[in-house]
């Protein structure tokens, strides 16, 4: 496993695998990596003939209350699970510092609008910019063919691809189902954060989903008579301060006035200042 720090390295090692014929496969993190992340890095070493795994907390996509300073690093774990897991087969880490990302003089963002200010972008508003400018620079950065994330951040990766199609990029985004906890939580970095009662009230939110699903599974055609239900039910867990849940369309996020084809069932949720999302999408009947 090849450590790269230097974004101009980066650039000519995925060059020269470019120019001997080899497919390369990305997968962007943040780091303080778990089962969810190497699921991602399972896909990619599928696809992929070179898999660049990197590690960037990105200071861009946090506001300013927001949990940047006490994120969870801990980049002598995050190495050990690569190479335990993986032993040689993971090609590149690649590690950018944030003076390379982003130095002082920096003033060019991307805003993906639409998406963006919808679900999550209503209560943070900078939030996608953040993260659709430093997926933009990590791609010129790797220039991969592939690029895996995570349907547990199912509004990110369709930013991602409105932003891909929308500046013709040659990079072919790949969602990867979400992974759960043994009670059905979605596995995700800041579940490091919760104490033992916030993380067993945390469950109640793909509860919630799945009693969504359930109804609309069922038959039930009342978008507001399911989003109650919902609400009601995430309300019997004082722990829980909802953000949102909302049925959205899959592919404009907009709220369904009629429940037809596919919806999105999303959910974000405050467990003290731990703040959770996650999502089912569903077949309606």
């Amino acid at each position: 496993m090849r450590e790269i720090k230097d974004p101009r390295e980066m650039y000519l090692c995925s060059r020269k695998a470019g120019s001997h014929g080899k497919k390369i496969g990305f997968v962007p993190t943040m780091g303080a990596l778990h089962e969810g992340h190497l699921s991602l890095v399972n896909e990619a070493r599928r696809r992929s003939d070179m898999v660049v795994v990197s590690i960037f907390v990105n200071p861009i996509q946090f506001g300013p209350r927001e949990d940047f300073s006490r994120y969870p690093r801990n980049l002598k774990w995050d190495k050990k699970l690569l190479k335990s897991v993986y032993g040689g087969e993971i090609d590149v880490l690649f590690l950018p510092q944030a003076s390379a990302v982003f130095p002082d003089d920096f003033s060019t963002f991307v805003a993906v609008e639409g998406l963006g200010e919808k679900l999550c972008g209503r209560s943070r508003p900078t939030h996608f910019r953040g993260v659709a400018t430093v997926v933009l620079k990590l791609f010129n950065m790797v220039r991969p063919d592939l690029a895996f994330f995570g349907e547990k951040d199912y509004q990110q990766q369709l930013i991602i691809r409105q932003m891909v199609g929308d500046l013709n990029l040659p990079v072919q985004i790949i969602s990867v189902p979400t992974v759960r906890e043994f009670d059905g939580l979605a596995m995700s970095s800041r579940n490091a954060y919760l104490n033992p009662a916030e993380r067993k009230s945390a469950a109640i939110l793909y509860r919630a989903l799945c009693l969504a699903k359930e109804e609309i599974e069922s038959g039930e055609k009342d978008h507001k008579k399911i989003l109650l239900r919902v609400r009601s039910f995430i309300g019997t867990e004082p722990r829980v301060r909802l953000d949102y849940v909302n049925l959205v369309n899959p592919e404009t996020l907009e709220d369904i006035k009629e429940l037809k084809g596919k919806a999105l069932i999303a959910v974000a949720a405050y467990l003290g200042k731990t703040r959770l999302i996650d999502n089912l999408t569903v077949d309606v009947p």
